[in-house]
């Protein structure tokens, strides 16, 4: 249902939420994340155009958050990337505005994911059951 560009901006996000006092290099974040440099820089773009990442040149730089992890919930991040476009009107150009009872379902869909992921902020993403961080190990395990 979501594009890898999310799964690699959330990763991305969680390990710089899970080290906000110092800038973190883009090797770093693609190691820890397990997301290819190149693409990650990509990434890291979008995010910074959106506000949620900043980053800073030289011998100690790299990415921070703009905000704390608390203030930065999990829709902004999807945005960011790839935004969740929801149904506005009918794709097919049959009902309008009024849509029919399968694009009416698929929309209350997206609404559904968008509120789940408007109320959730990032330092949720860190906390868990155990001490690890919520990233996927095992490519396999991802996509189970």
């Amino acid at each position: 249902m979501f594009s890898q560009t999310v799964e690699y901006a959330l990763r991305a996000m969680v390990v710089l939420a899970s080290r906000p006092s110092s800038p973190i290099t883009t090797h770093t974040i693609a190691t820890d994340s397990r997301v290819p440099a190149d693409y990650l820089i990509k990434v890291l773009q979008s995010l910074a155009r959106a506000g949620l990442v900043t980053s800073q040149r030289g011998k100690n730089g790299g990415h921070l958050l703009t905000r704390t992890a608390r203030e930065i919930n999990i829709l902004e991040i999807v945005n960011a990337v790839d935004p969740i476009c929801r149904i506005k009107t009918c794709p097919l150009d049959l009902h309008g505005e009024n849509l029919c009872p399968l694009h009416r379902k698929m929309d209350d869909a997206l609404a559904s994911t968008e509120k789940a992921f408007r109320s959730t902020n990032l330092a949720e993403l860190l906390v868990g059951p155990t001490k690890d961080r919520p990233l996927c190990l095992e490519e396999e395990a991802c996509h189970a």
